[in-house]
């Protein structure tokens, strides 16, 4: 394998490990308020950090692709735009609270079928629209821009990246 995981390699991997925590939090009890509230907030700055490199670097890169491409990046902007609503309406709430696990559950599901519509239709769209070299970059790209990604959503912030972030931090939340 190459040093850089291609950009696809690198999102299914963001994928299974915020699907993995979303398993895990299932298994935990009623009782277990403590572990619920760690847990999910892992699950929220995972998905912003997650979010924010595929709106700053991905889904730039790939628009370019074709219409079809650009048509399911809209879509995926509009999906990040309910999926960071949902974190934002869970983040500030107690596990204890009545509808955390409710919020929790419905952040899932979001999840869920973003991650479906990606991995089915888009991902092999890009593959054959990129060459290796072209998705190793883009992953590469990706790798670094997390570095500066910011971990908590800034609601006020724009889905999409500007003149003034698109190289830089803040498009989907503020710095760490």
């Amino acid at each position: 394998m190459s040093p850089n995981p291609d950009a696809i390699a690198l999102l299914k991997a963001d994928h299974d490990k915020v699907k993995e925590m979303f398993e895990k939090y299932g298994t935990l009890g009623d009782r277990a308020i403590a572990g619920k509230q760690e847990l999910a907030g892992r699950i929220c700055r995972e998905l912003t950090v997650h979010a924010w490199i595929e709106e700053q670097v991905f889904y730039p890169r790939v628009r370019e692709a074709g219409r079809k491409i650009e048509d399911e990046v809209l879509e995926g902007l509009e999906e990040h735009h309910l999926i960071k609503h949902a974190v934002t309406e869970l983040e500030p709430l107690t596990a204890d609270n009545e509808r955390y696990d409710a919020k929790v559950e419905v952040l899932k599901e979001l999840v869920e079928h973003h991650v479906d519509e990606e991995e089915a239709d888009m991902f092999p769209r890009v593959r054959r629209a990129l060459d290796a070299g072209e998705l190793e970059e883009l992953g590469a790209a990706m790798e670094a821009a997390r570095a500066t990604a910011p971990t908590r959503i800034d609601p006020d912030a724009p889905d999409e990246p500007t003149a003034a972030t698109a190289g830089g931090r803040g498009a989907a939340g503020s710095p760490r």
